[in-house]
């Protein structure tokens, strides 16, 4: 049902319209201002690795990265966001799922970090139920330069495999 491929330049703008305030993009890319721009899009991804888009149909649905690889030991997802009309309908996990496969098949990882601010309850309650546990915290300034919580979150390749929770190959 859910495909995926690399990120191509002419998706950006697309991108763009993912978050619908500056608390959603803060919580995609908490270093961008609000609304975020190609440009600035654009900026992040050429420090970041396998950028992907998930699509719907052939429309792009989904995008997320890998902000750090460490080959042999883990990866971070980062910048993910989906797009609003096709939330909470199993695209976050599909995309997860393959950022997943690809850190322990790829890149040999031994777990996976996602971290997910503390007032983004969705995404926290999704990370948990696809297997990620807490392992730290980490105070940040929040997009009211308020202080909040960046919640780190692991799923080890052992804990992976005993849960099933996803595909086997990506």
């Amino acid at each position: 049902m859910y495909t995926h491929r690399p990120l191509q330049k002419k998706d950006l703008k697309c991108i763009c319209a993912f978050p619908q305030s500056a608390e959603e993009l803060f919580y995609m890319f908490p270093k961008a201002s609000y609304p975020l721009t190609p440009e600035q899009l654009f900026d992040a991804v050429r420090n970041r690795r396998d950028p992907l888009v998930a699509l719907v149909n052939n429309v792009i649905a989904g995008y997320g990265n890998f902000i750090e690889v460490d080959r042999g030991s883990h990866c971070s997802v980062g910048n993910l966001i989906i797009e609003p009309s096709h939330r909470r309908k199993g695209i976050a996990s599909y995309l997860i799922g393959t950022f997943v496969d690809m850190a322990f098949q790829r890149y040999a990882a031994s777990y996976v970090r996602i971290s997910c601010f503390c007032h983004n309850v969705a995404g926290l309650l999704l990370y948990y139920k696809l297997g990620f546990r807490p392992v730290d915290l980490e105070e940040r300034k929040g997009p009211d330069s308020g202080r909040v919580a960046l919640i780190h979150m692991h799923l080890n390749r052992e804990d992976r495999v005993e849960q099933g929770v996803f595909r086997e190959s990506c």
